[in-house]
């Protein structure tokens, strides 16, 4: 364990044997991965709710003032920031060179990775809290995004060219979990989508039929299965292709927290601070471990290891015996 001397509400990044989390003390922390050290921090200046992307030996990560960090991925110094009009919770994503966010400003933006410029900027009607997910459109990388302004958009990565639009009838705060020309995402209407991006259109909704609640969660999109957690306490096994129940698995609290498909497992964590281990297959739960703090924050899993953070700014690595 690790104490971060407040909150972590995003989820860890787990790379070339380290942990990378930010907390709501404005620190971004390096820990070793085996044993848990801490090898460096980086004081943002304000809480740290963006979950870290890491690539080309950098981190990016926004912060509650509306600040966008580059940050070292070895030493932890400062590369670049950029600055925008309100808080960023929405985690990043790399492409063509360009680094792809949303802000609390109402705008999905794209960045210079290397020296932070702005190379595009739309405006959107609402926040944008998911991670733009990217796919190829026309030969080209664009990026999905959908917000809490009820729309789901396309944009070619290249120039902010607007591909696609299409009006959802609800606010969306999860990231877009794709696969072919699909896309599924929870809503707070409290239904799940999927989304056809060729046409594009909504191909069906999931609805529980007696417990209607948001859902925050990103979805967990495997081969023949998608996970997603609900504010109804339970978490949701769909089947790509219908939307179908293949499972439910109730919780004692809701789960904000996205699942994470690892082999035969799913790993999920609720509110109550339990982080729990299920049967892909059948939902039955494998292992259990009661945290005694919330989860919001998505479980991590890389190398062998189960990293999450509570609201009481404890950080847990889990794993096998030496």
């Amino acid at each position: 364990t690790f104490q971060a001397e407040a909150g972590i509400e995003s989820q860890a990044a787990i790379a070339n044997g380290n942990v990378y989390v930010g907390s709501l003390d404005g620190n971004l922390y390096c820990l070793s991965l085996d044993i848990g050290t801490l090898k460096w921090k980086y004081a943002a200046g304000a809480s740290i709710k963006s979950s870290p992307t890491i690539g080309e030996g950098m981190i990016y990560f926004g912060d509650e003032e509306g600040r966008f960090h580059a940050v070292d991925a070895g030493a932890g110094t400062r590369r670049w920031v950029f600055q925008t009009a309100a808080a960023i919770v929405s985690s990043a994503a790399l492409s063509s060179g360009k680094v792809l966010f949303g802000s609390n400003d109402n705008h999905l933006y794209a960045l210079s990775a290397k020296n932070g410029a702005l190379v595009w900027k739309i405006a959107t009607g609402g926040f944008v809290y998911g991670t733009p997910a990217i796919i190829t459109r026309e030969g080209s990388p664009a990026a999905v995004s959908a917000g809490c302004d009820g729309f789901l958009r396309v944009v070619r990565v290249r120039d902010g060219e607007l591909l696609a639009k299409l009006e959802l009838g609800s606010y969306v705060g999860a990231s877009p979990a794709i696969s072919g020309n699909r896309a599924y995402f929870g809503t707070f209407d409290n239904q799940v989508l999927a989304v056809d991006l060729a046409a594009p259109g909504i191909l069906w909704k999931y609805e529980h039929p007696e417990r209607k609640f948001p859902y925050f969660s990103s979805a967990a999109l495997g081969r023949g299965i998608v996970v997603v957690g609900g504010r109804d306490k339970m978490v949701h096994a769909l089947k790509p292709e219908t939307g179908a129940v293949i499972w439910i698995y109730e919780t004692r609290a809701k789960v904000d927290a996205s699942p994470v498909l690892a082999g035969d497992r799913v790993v999920a964590a609720n509110t109550a601070g339990d982080l729990f281990i299920l049967d892909r297959a059948t939902g039955r739960e494998v292992w259990r471990f009661e945290a005694g703090s919330s989860f919001v924050g998505s479980p991590a899993v890389g190398s062998g290891r189960i990293i999450i953070g509570t609201t009481a700014g404890l950080l847990y690595a889990f794993g096998g015996g030496r």
